[in-house]
């Protein structure tokens, strides 16, 4: 569908290069008008944690938290890898705002019909 977009995200810290330019494209793709998603997996679900990305800046962009809660604001959703949140013993009532843990069955319906989906 011409009207989705997804963006999947492996890294955190460990990348802070991927994760701040993952959410420049998602921006990108809110702003025009695209239903988005950024699927967190691995270390990704990292970021799904409020305060997490507060000290995240790579030079020529915006901080990354300044990101998520612009992508947020456009109505982007975030879905979190359960397994992956689970193996890191994350806190669920942590969550930044938008996003929600899920299993890889929402990930495969949201990319169903042929949504072009970019990993970082």
């Amino acid at each position: 569908m011409a009207g989705r977009f997804c963006v999947s995200l492996t890294s955190a810290k460990n990348n802070p290069d991927a994760s701040t330019v993952a959410f420049v494209v998602a921006n990108a793709a809110a702003a025009s008008a695209k239903e988005t998603l950024v699927f967190l997996s691995t270390e990704g679900v990292r970021l799904s944690q409020k305060g997490y990305a507060d000290d995240i800046r790579e030079e020529g962009f915006a901080p990354l938290k300044e990101l998520m809660d612009n992508f947020a604001k456009a109505g982007g959703k975030v879905y979190v890898c359960s397994p992956c949140f689970k193996k890191r013993k994350l806190d669920e009532a942590n969550l930044i705002p938008g996003a929600t843990i899920v299993g890889g069955a929402k990930l495969v319906e949201f990319l169903g019909d042929g949504t072009p989906c970019i990993t970082y």
